[in-house]
């Protein structure tokens, strides 16, 4: 069982690295900033927690694997939604915002089963 300070750190660093991808987003005018991208890194490590609350950072459990697979697809028809085809210009709209959301979500992910080099090393890739 997770221990109230692990708790606040996954929680705490999954919304705090969503809400970093949001931020970016936002410094440069994007639809889909701090707030959202905060609360997709927040509600995927819960969920994720939710799946194995023995918090084993040393492995995936199956429910922990089905519940991310489960994220990841949800996530995806969610960034379908976001993409728009623009029919008069021949452009393609959304596709970074459906993007970053995707990525916030296994940050989020990532950070609900601990592995912390693989957020570190996202992170520092995302926002380089």
């Amino acid at each position: 069982m997770l221990d109230w300070p692990e708790i606040i750190l996954r929680l705490g660093v999954a919304t705090l690295a969503g809400g970093l991808i949001g931020l970016n987003r936002d410094l440069h005018g994007k639809p889909i900033g701090l707030k959202t991208l905060g609360l997709v890194g927040l509600a995927t490590a819960m969920v994720v927690m939710l799946a194995d609350p023995s918090g084993d950072s040393g492995r995936i459990s199956d429910a922990s694997s089905r519940i991310i697979q489960g994220i990841l697809t949800g996530i995806g028809f969610l960034g379908a939604g976001v993409i728009v085809h623009a029919e008069h210009h021949f452009r393609i709209r959304g596709l970074t915002s459906a993007a970053a959301t995707w990525l916030a979500a296994c940050v989020g992910s990532a950070c609900g089963v601990g592995q912390w080099r693989i957020v570190t090393v996202a992170l520092v890739i995302a926002l380089g």
